[in-house]
């Protein structure tokens, strides 16, 4: 080979390398961060608690009215839209009467003279931010979640423990710690709707950062959950992180956004997937939100597709009280209620089976997104902001007796912790503001 035709191809290949190793030391991509104010951050927190209250209440009127029959849906089988403000009927549990919350369907308010009673809906998830509070940690171990669960939950009845967390506490106090009192081994009743109710929470205290927010709940989840029930959980928090992201879409856009972001969390081949596509085509058809419950309740309950099989397991109620049948029911009232508050929670008080927990999950979170004089412009009404966490809970502070001030203080000095700890985020005193990165430094 001739000389100068050697210095070219060496050449060549110098100029090749030199490609190489830039292409391989490039830059790694430049944090993207966002902005909250602190003041308006606290202010979303009581408007998530204000109307969790609101929407878990008027839930209650209406929970385990309506469960469906397992045959062919007649007249009177379901609530529809023309039931609202009309006298409630029974449940499967009240001996033949109706609600003494409420005569008649329709909202249940507590004024400025009165004191919100906790629920199930709510005193778990105050629980576990009392603990985070109190050990002074972002995220809660087995023995943190195991001590809170016995110091606060009464072992006698009435405890207002339900399934799988009646199960798990019964668990704990054996000794079995999280997150084993939630393994299908152990706990019969893996599948039911518990985690879902008192594990939303963990989205608000990682604003945006939903990857973040299910580090933060995954032990709490399997404390009482798994499997499909679990998957189910960890949309509802994905969902409370995304909303608890600043952002200038208007609220029926932005839902469906965030609706799908935490659709994509769902495995493709398990039921929850599948229920949710099956919805959301649905509502996207055009037909009213009774007909998609009741298409709803036959796919499901009556022909058991899309690997449903709940009712073939002849449980109390059919299963009443399942993750699955409540995650369909809940998304009706997402889709529908178009991030109307009012209209989210009647229709999710209508839709029944256990209704009122979709009703405190989609109302508490609106009420995020809308913060404390949104949820009053919403009612045109001025509500209590006192709580009596031992309505329902023991062994709290002050016999029991807390505001919704003092609640979103907790919940801000938590989400700081998490910033900083576990997003390595910052806090601004002097502007009053959090700095938060959308994605870790390292990724």
């Amino acid at each position: 080979m001739k000389p100068k035709v050697i210095c070219l191809v060496i050449l060549s290949i110098f100029i090749l390398g030199c490609k190489n190793d830039t292409k391989e030391t490039a830059s790694p991509k430049e944090t993207e961060n966002i902005t909250i104010s602190r003041d308006m951050y606290k202010d979303q927190l009581y408007g998530f608690w204000l109307a969790q209250c609101i929407a878990n209440w008027t839930g209650l009127v209406t929970e385990m009215d309506k469960i469906g029959n397992i045959g062919e849906i007649k007249t009177g089988d379901f609530y529809t839209r023309d039931d609202w403000g009309k006298p409630d009927q029974p449940s499967i549990f009240s001996n033949g009467e109706p609600s003494d919350l409420s005569p008649n369907i329709d909202f249940v308010f507590r004024d400025t003279t009165e004191i919100w009673g906790a629920d199930d809906d709510t005193d778990i998830e105050y629980m576990y931010q009392h603990l985070l509070g109190v050990n002074n940690t972002s995220i809660l171990s087995p023995e943190q979640i195991r001590d809170g669960w016995l110091t606060h939950i009464r072992p006698e009845e009435e405890n207002y423990l339900w399934v799988s967390n009646q199960k798990a506490f019964d668990l704990m106090q054996e000794g079995v710690l999280p997150p084993e009192t939630g393994s299908p081994q152990r706990n019969e009743h893996f599948e039911m709707i518990d985690a879902q109710l008192t594990t939303e929470i963990f989205g608000l205290f990682a604003p945006a950062r939903p990857d973040i927010a299910n580090k933060l709940a995954d032990l709490p989840i399997r404390t009482v959950a798994r499997e499909e029930a679990e998957d189910i959980s960890q949309f509802y928090v994905t969902m409370y992180s995304l909303a608890a992201s600043p952002s200038e879409q208007n609220r029926p856009q932005r839902i469906k956004n965030m609706a799908q972001k935490a659709r994509e969390g769902l495995p493709n081949g398990e039921y929850p997937a599948k229920m949710y596509d099956y919805v959301l085509d649905l509502y996207n058809s055009g037909i009213p939100w009774e007909q998609t419950r009741d298409s709803i309740y036959e796919r499901y309950q009556v022909h058991q597709l899309d690997g449903y099989d709940i009712t073939s397991q002849n449980l109390y109620c059919n299963g009443c009280f399942a993750a699955g049948i409540n995650f369909a029911a809940s998304l009706v009232s997402l889709f529908y209620g178009e991030g109307d508050l009012k209209e989210t929670i009647k229709i999710g008080v209508l839709t029944g089976w256990d209704s009122d927990n979709p009703t405190a999950t989609w109302g508490g979170m609106l009420g995020l997104m809308l913060g404390k004089e949104g949820v009053e412009k919403a009612f045109d009404k001025q509500f209590s902001n006192k709580f009596n966490i031992h309505r329902t809970r023991q062994n709290f502070p002050n016999d029991g007796i807390d505001t919704f001030e003092e609640m979103a203080e907790k919940g801000l000095r938590i989400t700081e912790k998490v910033i900083q700890e576990q997003m390595g985020g910052s806090i601004d005193l002097e502007k009053n503001v959090w700095t938060i990165p959308l994605n870790n430094k390292d990724e």
